[in-house]
């Protein structure tokens, strides 16, 4: 798998509570105040098998909204060790209601609408590599 670089892309393999690899998934890196602010707005399409992924330099609270987004997308909300801590499947296009993390995050994985559920990922499985 790729190491991550600002404004790069990576390789991210979805992990299950037992470290057995699930899936592997094509992200590009969002980790400056610009580019987390741009995220995937404007997009019309996401393939299956990549998505964003968010870095924050510490864990925080965030939230993050559908503004300009126009494809549905899951937002994968991973904590300092890269567990998955929540999902909210199915982010509405346009929509601009906050989606809280739920608590600390340091990370924030964004796929096309539906593909959490299809790749089967649940709270505690894990997301690597994840470090900056």
């Amino acid at each position: 798998m790729a190491a991550r670089a600002s404004g790069d892309r990576a390789a991210l393999c979805v992990l299950d509570r037992d470290g057995a690899e699930l899936a592997g998934i094509a992200v590009e890196i969002a980790d400056d105040e610009a580019e987390r602010a741009r995220g995937l707005m404007g997009r019309t399409m996401l393939a299956p098998g990549t998505g964003m992924l968010f870095f924050y330099e510490s864990p925080r609270e965030v939230a993050f909204w559908m503004q300009d987004t126009l494809i549905p997308l899951d937002m994968i909300f991973l904590d300092e060790e890269g567990r998955i801590a929540r999902i909210h499947a199915g982010a509405r296009p346009l929509d601009e209601t906050p989606i809280p993390s739920g608590g600390p995050v340091r990370y924030v994985l964004e796929l096309g609408g539906g593909q959490a559920a299809k790749l089967g990922l649940v709270p505690g499985f894990a997301v690597a590599p994840l470090v900056p």
